[in-house]
């Protein structure tokens, strides 16, 4: 080999002996020197500098991670079951509310669709009133029996002209409501199925199987001629001939409307293979729902809580909805509890049911130190004095409320402004004026608002009779019809004894009515139960009281069947009506009826309710008082919790949320 290639090898070697080198010193832990990258660096080396060179700064870590945002209820009870056609409790209420979203929601009385791409209507073409012929032994609605019926010779029925008729032979022409629900295209189950109107003729088809349902939604069904998918996201409800989409059972408030006449879908892909037997004790459909709103069930641990997770899947997602990670429902009975929970920062709203197990005042104190904020809201429930009208033929008592001068006197007698302010430890309630909340749509404002004046209630029970003739400062009836002369104006008042509102009460009526002359005793019972619901036993359903002190819940609806003469309660309807003053009027009557018939969403339906009303606060069968207010309390840092009159606290669970 020549010998300048031997020097070329000898070079080359070196240059790679050198690179090795640098190579080795600058990857040694100790090493100071750095070698420029195509990996962004911190200080570069740019030009041949006597100053020392500063080591790039690797950033190899990872993002820190940003924490789950988690939310804790404490309710007092624990649900009894999560089937919807299980008889699920308020509790249990709550926790669907965030399992289902929907399929309606009703914040302020008003319907809003929620997975229907919108409320079907008579406008739209979607709830159509059509005519049909009828043949003897079709089934249609008399006008005499709360139940469909085979039209027979002596059935009364509405023609489609809307007059009474009644059935000899051959047919007859009806109308008939024909209502389509139509899915939004997005909603799926929580496992990715997609949720059908198959889904909501399956539930229709359970509900007929299982049989064992509330009064309304028996009711419903046999008011359902039938109940079609015609499409994969279209529903088709066709009534029975006669249908006039209200009703009432026994008086209860029941009255529905076609909107409500959607079957809440159940996924038939996941519960079809159980019969209807099955349903009720299966542990899959009690605890484990599977849903398609916000959250699904992760976990119930019986006696403790409940936790639930965001639905990916959830059809609002592309909102950013929900906002929390997970909701996770205590079951705290003590309000005390509840709050060290929440100071201990394990629980961050508390229920009012939790709140009306126990002493309010440490909760106002924290509310005054700033570690809970109250949340308050009136409700549909509406306290109310009921005058014993017409008791039952064996009760003998006089006639004290039967003129209704005497009722309107003690209207005015009754300083209710003050029992609406001071009479519940929650804060001051919404005083009432109707069976109808001011916000509910069926409201009227050209009702009688009675005040506080004892002066005129003094005159008016003068002028019937009720004069205090010996100076003691108790009336006695001197020419009262109906009532013997001398006979002192006494009565008992009848209420419950667990609740302190209705004691407080009581306490003012006695001072009120004693103010005007009237004596009243009261009588305590231990719940609304034996209070009132104890058939003809019933001081209240058995129509046995002077006077009765408790409350309805009116719901959604504007409630006017309770004081239909029809609905006094009798041995023919085994005393389960609720019109228990026996208060009868045609008026009423007529107004109540009409509203209830009337087309929905119609301007008859909504004068003829209003109506009702002013019939209803002329003649005062029970006097409204207030309508109850409920309380939440929530931890500093929440917000979205919006509680409403005529929904459920977690009606919009998926904008609840809390700070980080």
């Amino acid at each position: 080999m020549k010998r300048g290639t031997w020097i070329s090898i000898a070079v080359v070697c070196v240059v790679l002996g050198a690179i090795v080198g640098v190579w080795l010193i600058v990857n040694s832990p100790n090493s100071a020197l750095v070698i420029p990258t195509l990996a962004p660096t911190v200080g570069t080396l740019s030009s041949p500098s006597p100053s020392p060179i500063i080591p790039t700064v690797f950033h190899t870590g990872q993002p820190t991670p940003v924490p789950p945002k988690v939310l804790t209820i404490c309710q007092a009870e624990e649900p009894n079951t999560l089937f919807t056609y299980g008889g699920p409790s308020r509790a249990a209420r709550n926790v669907l509310e965030a399992i289902y979203d929907g399929p309606i929601d009703t914040p302020a009385y008003q319907y809003q669709p929620t997975i229907l791409e919108k409320l079907p209507s008579p406008s739209s073409g979607d709830a159509v009133l059509r005519t049909v012929q009828v043949e003897e032994g079709g089934r249609v609605i008399d006008v005499n029996n709360e139940w469909a019926v085979p039209l027979g010779p002596g059935t009364t029925v509405l023609n489609a002209g809307g007059q009474e008729v009644t059935f000899e032979s051959g047919a007859i022409t009806m109308t008939q409501l024909v209502v389509t629900f139509t899915l939004r295209a997005s909603v799926t189950w929580e496992d990715g199925h997609a949720l059908t109107a198959d889904d909501s003729v399956y539930a229709f088809e359970l509900a007929k199987a299982l049989g064992n349902l509330p009064p309304h939604a028996r009711l419903l069904l046999d008011r359902t001629q039938s109940y079609e998918a015609v499409d994969a996201r279209t529903v088709v409800w066709t009534s029975v001939p006669g249908y006039s989409d209200t009703f009432y059972f026994y008086g209860s408030p029941s009255q529905n409307t076609y909107v409500q006449n959607f079957f809440s879908p159940l996924p038939r892909h996941f519960l079809g293979m159980l019969s209807a037997d099955q349903m009720l004790d299966s542990e899959i459909v009690r605890h484990k729902p599977l849903g398609w709103g916000p959250f699904a069930m992760q976990e119930w641990v019986v006696g403790d809580h409940i936790t639930l997770v965001r639905n990916a899947r959830y059809f609002r997602a592309s909102e950013g909805l929900p906002y929390l990670d997970s909701v996770t429902f205590r079951f705290v009975p003590d309000l005390q509890q509840a709050l060290d929970l929440l100071a201990a920062g394990e629980c961050d709203v508390i229920t009012s049911d939790v709140i009306e197990t126990g002493d309010i005042a440490p909760l106002l104190e924290a509310a005054e130190a700033g570690t809970v904020q109250l949340l308050s809201s009136s409700s549909s429930e509406w306290e109310h004095l009921d005058f014993g009208i017409t008791p039952a033929s064996w009760v003998r008592r006089p006639d004290y409320f039967g003129d209704v001068r005497v009722r309107q006197a003690i209207a005015q007698c009754v300083d209710r402004e003050r029992i609406a302010r001071e009479a519940s430890p929650y804060g001051e309630a919404v005083l009432a004026h109707s069976y109808v909340p001011a916000e509910h749509p069926f409201y009227t404002e050209g009702i009688h608002h009675w005040g506080y004046d004892p002066a005129e209630g003094r005159a008016l029970l003068e002028e019937v009779g009720w004069q205090d003739g010996d100076g003691d400062g108790v009336r006695e009836a001197r020419g009262v019809a109906g009532v013997a002369w001398g006979t002192p104006f006494s009565v008992t008042l009848v209420t419950t004894s667990d609740d302190p509102a209705r004691k407080w009460t009581a306490q003012v009526l006695t001072e009120n009515l004693a103010d005007c002359g009237i004596v009243l005793g009261v009588q305590y019972f231990s719940s609304t139960e034996a209070l009132v619901f104890e058939g003809y036993d019933s001081p209240v359903l058995g129509r046995q009281s002077d006077l009765a002190l408790y409350s309805w819940n009116s719901g959604l609806y504007a409630s006017c069947e309770l004081y239909l003469s029809s609905q006094i309660p009798a041995p023919e309807n085994q005393w389960t009506t609720l019109n228990s003053p026996g208060y009868a009027s045609a008026d009423y009557d007529a107004a109540c009826q009409t509203a209830l018939g009337a087309p929905p969403g119609s301007s008859a339906r909504l004068y003829y309710h209003g109506e009702a009303q002013r019939v209803f606060a002329e003649d005062l069968p029970a006097l409204p008082l207030y309508f109850v207010p409920r309380l939440i309390a929530v931890r500093p840092g929440v917000s979205g919790v919006a509680p409403d009159p005529s929904e459920y606290l977690t009606w919009n669970i998926e904008t609840f949320d809390v700070g980080r």
